[in-house]
């Protein structure tokens, strides 16, 4: 042990400073601060929900209140502001905070209120990261993916400093949660940053060189009328060149906003183009059935069945025979779980065109105009397409 650089005590050379208390840094930390600050939330009447630990609902006849924790960041929301005032005190009373008024930033999320709804932004993230890169003079691109890119695993040699390639690489995976329209060119790149190669880099780059155009876009999130629950699911089925899996991806609607979105290769090979596209329904059926116990614990549940619509006939029919083929007893068990869910009302799998099917801008690189059109569905706006004025 010894005197940290710039509190040494000439007098004292051989003490050492004695730790009190300690909150950052211990692997226990951020349990034990869960386990505190839950214990006095719930003592004030709020209860945590079993879809998301992180959030707790407060609900007193015709009073409200959700609060989000993500370690000591809180979002705080009320029914009125009474209730808004009484909770904060609260809070000021039993911890050390600060009330940073209305929701403008979050975990690096910057939160606009515009005439017609919320804007969520991550710019200047999105400027950090191409600076990292030393793209910050780079000339646009119109899409983040080239219609004929299948990465491969031996696609050239090995980058000198593939450290900068991973660091860029996890930056872009936390830029998705604004930017749906990258979602499918990020995992792919995600997938080689165990030993990336030149053309890893340059596919890494276009995505850079997109976000250079698009840098003011993100999430408009407005007003809805309706609680229902829309997904579209699609597959590209044996995508990946080096072990022919599929590429599943999924995106699902509240009403008429985006809440939740995927892009993934599925982690078996799909015999036919059926199997993995009925893989990639069960997945989009399990995150809506989470999606629908959340929205039950707000106390704001979905009364109608939600919709999933695929573009793969084979697919929709295997969701409603209560018949196993031989060639789909392999397949049984995301089978039975759609199907169960489909026996019982709270899913119904349904047909749509190609052409209206939005998922595909999760699952392969698309035209440059189907591209924009699919990307236009998925609530992005540019930050200056908005109605100026506050509500």
């Amino acid at each position: 042990m010894h005197q940290p650089p710039g509190f040494k005590d000439s007098t004292k050379p051989n003490h050492v400073c004695r730790l009190r208390k300690s909150l950052y840094g211990l692997k226990q930390a951020p349990r034990a601060w869960y386990h505190r600050f839950a214990q006095f939330i719930t003592s004030c009447g709020f209860t945590s929900t079993l879809s998301d630990t992180s959030l707790f609902v407060y609900k007193r006849g015709t009073e409200m209140a959700y609060l989000l924790l993500y370690v000591d960041d809180i979002i705080l929301t009320a029914s009125n502001d009474n209730l808004l005032r009484h909770i904060i005190t609260s809070l000021s009373k039993e911890f050390a905070m600060m009330d940073l008024g209305s929701l403008h930033q979050f975990l690096g999320i910057n939160v606009t209120r515009k005439q017609d709804g919320l804007f969520l932004s991550q710019e200047h993230y999105t400027h950090d990261i191409i600076a990292r890169a030393n793209m910050t003079n780079c000339k646009p691109c119109a899409t983040p993916v080239d219609t004929s890119s299948k990465l491969s695993a031996s696609s050239g040699p090995s980058i000198s400093d593939s450290s900068l390639y991973r660091s860029l690489a996890g930056a872009l995976q936390y830029l998705t949660f604004t930017r749906p329209d990258i979602t499918y060119a990020v995992q792919q790149v995600c997938l080689f940053m165990h030993n990336p190669c030149e053309h890893h880099f340059q596919f890494l780059k276009r995505i850079l060189r997109y976000l250079k155009g698009t840098s003011d876009q993100g999430l408009l999130i407005r007003p809805s009328k309706s609680c229902a629950l829309t997904a579209y699911s699609d597959a590209d089925w044996g995508g990946c060149p080096d072990s022919r899996r599929s590429t599943s991806g999924y995106c699902v609607f509240l009403g008429d906003n985006i809440v939740s979105w995927s892009s993934k290769r599925q982690a078996t090979i799909s015999r036919s183009s059926a199997e993995a596209e009925y893989r990639g329904v069960a997945n989009a059926v399990a995150e809506t059935s989470w999606l629908r116990n959340l929205l039950t614990e707000l106390h704001v549940p979905t009364r109608k069945a939600t919709i999933v619509y695929c573009d793969n006939i084979s697919a929709v029919y295997l969701s409603e025979n209560p018949v196993l083929h031989q060639r789909t007893k392999h397949v049984e068990l995301d089978i039975v779980f759609v199907r169960e869910k489909v026996r019982i009302g709270a899913v119904r799998v349904l047909h749509i065109p190609a052409d209206y099917q939005y998922a595909h801008i999760f699952t392969k690189g698309l035209p440059r105009q189907l591209f924009y059109r699919f990307k236009s569905s998925l609530c992005i706006q540019s930050s200056s397409a908005q109605t100026e004025g506050v509500y």
